[in-house]
């Protein structure tokens, strides 16, 4: 099971390991030098440095406050759909209010994930949360 981590800020990268080419340069053996050996070959490339997490992503203060007006604006739609006069005669207001049930359930149970991770200073990035949370948010 794949379990979320702490969040990682930005870490410098560890500098390169030496190459094969350069150790035998270095040892007094670089007569044979770029023979046998394409450009980049042997070479290790720095991994660069871990992204924050962008603002309004998962987990993040800025991630609860927009899941929370989400939730706000959800339930606002439901009070005015609810409140007119023909609400029981127009079938489209159910399908409506039925929508507006859903994304208000949905928001705040993400909301209190973001509650939980903040709570706990966990991270969720990682690929199986980010897909349900697409694929949710794509429903809504």
């Amino acid at each position: 099971m794949r379990a979320s981590r702490p969040a990682v800020h930005p870490v410098e990268a560890p500098p390169p390991p030496p190459t094969v080419a350069a150790q035998a340069q270095e040892q007094g053996q670089g007569q044979g030098q770029g023979q046998g050996q394409g450009q980049g070959e042997g070479v290790a490339h720095p991994r660069g440095v871990r992204m924050k997490d962008p603002p309004g992503a998962p987990g993040t203060p800025a991630g609860l406050g927009l899941r929370l007006a989400q939730a706000f604006f959800a339930a606002a739609a439901l009070a005015v759909m609810a409140s007119t006069n023909d609400f029981p005669s127009v079938s489209a207001f159910s399908y409506l209010v039925a929508a507006a049930i859903l994304q208000c359930l949905w928001s705040l149970s993400l909301a209190f994930i973001d509650i939980y991770a903040l709570l706990v200073k966990r991270s969720l990035r990682n690929a199986r949360a980010v897909c349900i949370f697409t694929i949710g948010d794509g429903v809504h």
